[in-house]
């Protein structure tokens, strides 16, 4: 429902009311009318929609910094196995360590570090940073997403196919020394939409001849068959 954690705490203690449009989703999530929300014990009516399909509202647990901004929380490769347990609890992401990217400062974002060389030329140890997909139904084919599910924990792929039927999904990695694998929609846990990547492994030098490198070598030939003719 993209309420902020801190809003949810002014609400809580009375420092501000929610505005009618969030008041109309929570309603119609929990299957209520907006009667009922208001003037009914909502303890006796307390239903949470079924999440059956892809498309479902699912809650996620964020940080924000001092201006209410969301905050990007990074998942190091050694917290992979925690985040597993921990991704939908507000103290254990809490723990997480913080930044913030200019670029990204609308949505919610988080950044995963990834190991090995699957989607290489992407280096091992590289950051991808990646935007919070919350309808499956959005996820498209060719595209890089961090894919967080039960058997595989959190990798970084490029969808084959979407979601059929609710099935799953078809992970392939850029390396095609790997095998393409399925992953049912039943692990899956969280998805991630890959935005930009952070590496402190800088680019090799390419081996082919550059536009400047062919220019200095015209150069020198020039010089030299200049040489040859003087001498003669």
């Amino acid at each position: 429902m993209e309420i902020k954690r801190a809003s949810v705490g002014a609400y809580e203690e009375d420092r501000a009311e929610p505005k009618y449009e969030l008041l109309k989703k929570i309603a119609e999530f929990y299957e209520l009318s907006m009667d009922e929300l208001a003037n009914d014990e909502i303890n006796d009516k307390w239903k949470r929609a079924p999440k059956s399909n892809a498309s479902n509202l699912r809650v996620l647990s964020v940080t924000v910094d001092g201006e209410d901004r969301e905050n990007i929380e990074l998942v190091p490769v050694k917290a992979s196995a925690g985040y597993m347990n921990g991704y939908s609890d507000p103290e254990y992401v809490a723990t997480l360590p913080k930044f913030s990217l200019p670029m990204f400062n609308q949505g919610t974002y988080r950044a995963f570090e990834i190991k090995g060389d699957s989607m290489r030329p992407l280096p091992s140890g590289s950051i991808i940073v990646a935007e919070y997909v919350e309808n499956w139904n959005e996820i498209k084919p060719g595209h890089t997403y961090v894919i967080v599910s039960k058997d595989e924990g959190v990798v970084y792929k490029r969808v084959a196919y979407k979601f059929k039927e609710d099935k799953g999904l078809k992970l392939v990695s850029d390396n095609k020394s790997y095998d393409p694998y399925w992953v049912e929609a039943g692990d899956i846990m969280e998805v991630w939409r890959a935005k930009a990547f952070i590496s402190t492994t800088l680019p090799e030098p390419s081996n082919e001849p550059t536009m400047e490198t062919l220019t200095s070598m015209m150069a020198e030939m020039q010089k030299t068959i200049n040489s040859v003719v003087d001498k003669g």
